[in-house]
């Protein structure tokens, strides 16, 4: 029966191979011709260095390249296995996502586009539970050639992600410090929000006061919270930050300022209800854009920075192995409601 290591040896006899092309697609090939199968436990690098003559560090690298295109996983404490039977793919990617909104959605589908039919990705929800955030990096660690990460802000998320290879980690939407260089394609909360305040401060200042929903120990940005503070400090307006909206309690003089979607539509509601008109009677700011704030209400204003972008730009990052380290733009989308 030919072995693995025979189908590798095979491979000596094509000059333009090197060491780490003979390892990588002698795998291949024993995958391909059933010698080996998914599941199957592989040799461990001492075994393969002692059968095949080759240096620890071409072994180590061809396990590397094989685990990046998701055909070999690495267990803790148990060695290798093969992972996947499907040889074509290049790559292999772990996406973890707080969840699917409108905005995570824009990002998935251009970073899905972008990458083309050939990289094959495992899509995971940590839901902004960092105890489901733990579990799910323990699960894919050592599976994947790459993983797209959008972190929680928690005092245990940097310890976790520092456990991923650097080369291997790419965070998105959300921006964590950890240890040495890594790469990143992210947003900015704090001066982008409080530069978007000002420049509407002129228009807000015509409304009695402005109400910011926010619900303490909740996934909103902290980052916010700190700019809407200094900028009803710096500007001297009438402000107040409640829990949620109150169907019903909507009034003529006021300026909403929402991260939640929901509250948009009950005060939209409760307007039509009251007669209200939404840029004259009341205003509404909202964070992150989408299709539907274009039309809704007259236009809501906005600000956001460009998931798509952010999705595609991730993307090409991972095609083309480059260092990245970049902050998407918060653009201000000013429409009727304020």
């Amino acid at each position: 029966m030919i072995t693995i290591f025979e189908k590798i040896q095979e491979l000596e006899e094509i000059p333009s191979y090197s060491k780490h092309e003979q390892f990588v697609q002698g795998f291949i090939n024993a995958i391909d011709e059933r010698i080996i199968s998914k599941g199957e436990a592989l040799p461990s690098i001492n075994v393969l260095i002692k059968e095949l003559g080759f240096a620890r560090e071409t072994v180590m690298k061809g396990y590397r390249e094989l685990i990046s295109r998701g055909i070999v996983e690495s267990k803790k404490r148990l060695g290798y296995f093969v992972a996947n039977d499907d040889t074509e793919q290049t790559l292999k990617v772990a996406l973890l996502m707080y969840l699917i909104d409108s905005f995570q959605e824009q990002f998935y589908r251009n970073f899905r586009n972008e990458l083309g039919p050939n990289v094959h990705i495992d899509v995971f929800f940590h839901h902004g539970n960092i105890t489901m955030f733990e579990t799910m990096l323990d699960m894919i660690k050592g599976k994947y050639g790459v993983y797209v990460i959008s972190p929680i802000p928690h005092p245990k998320t940097k310890h976790l992600l520092d456990s991923l290879p650097n080369n291997k980690l790419i965070m998105f939407d959300r921006y964590e410090a950890l240890k040495g260089e890594f790469n990143y394609v992210t947003q900015e909360f704090e001066q982008s929000t409080y530069q978007v305040l000002a420049e509407l401060a002129d228009t807000i200042k015509k409304f009695d006061e402005m109400i910011f929903f926010h619900v303490p120990g909740s996934l909103d940005p902290v980052e916010i919270i700190r700019a809407f503070k200094k900028f009803t400090k710096d500007f001297a307006v009438n402000t107040r930050i409640i829990n949620e909206y109150e169907p019903g309690s909507v009034e003529k003089g006021k300026v909403y300022f929402t991260l939640n979607n929901s509250e948009i539509w009950k005060i939209l509601k409760d307007c039509e209800a009251k007669q209200l008109q939404v840029g004259k009677d009341i205003g509404i700011l909202s964070h992150n854009d989408e299709v539907v704030k274009e039309l809704i209400g007259g236009g809501i204003t906005t600000y956001s920075a460009d998931f798509s972008l952010m999705g595609k730009k991730v993307a090409q990052a991972v095609l083309k192995k480059e260092k990245i380290q970049e902050i998407i733009p918060t653009v201000l989308i000013r429409r009727n409601s304020l």
